[in-house]
């Protein structure tokens, strides 16, 4: 979690999945100037109250993703009715393109 030793970083150049770059400019239009409807403070604040167990069991995106998707449901921006019917499209589209691959 924040200020704590965690090991070292590695800094060499990676490549990231596609799920991490969507995210991440997710964070972005979310963030930007023309909508403000989170910033980066509240995206920490999520981050940190994670906990340490979930915290440490989580990626980086994994983290940003938790965080995004309870400030949108604190503010009422989505429900959980909606996630969670977004969710069950995305597990149905998932497993179509399993079965037919």
């Amino acid at each position: 979690m924040g200020g704590r030793e965690a090991g070292p970083i590695n800094q060499k150049p990676h490549s990231h999945p596609d799920w991490e770059k969507r995210v991440d400019a997710l964070m972005m239009l979310l963030s930007n100037n023309k909508r403000r409807l989170i910033k980066v403070d509240e995206l920490r604040r999520g981050i940190e109250e994670l906990g340490a167990e979930k915290y440490s069991k989580m990626t980086y995106y994994e983290r940003w993703t938790a965080s995004i998707t309870h400030n949108l449901l604190e503010k009422g921006i989505i429900t959980s009715d909606e996630l969670g019917r977004k969710m069950a499209e995305i597990e149905q589209a998932a497993r179509s393109e399993r079965g037919a691959g």
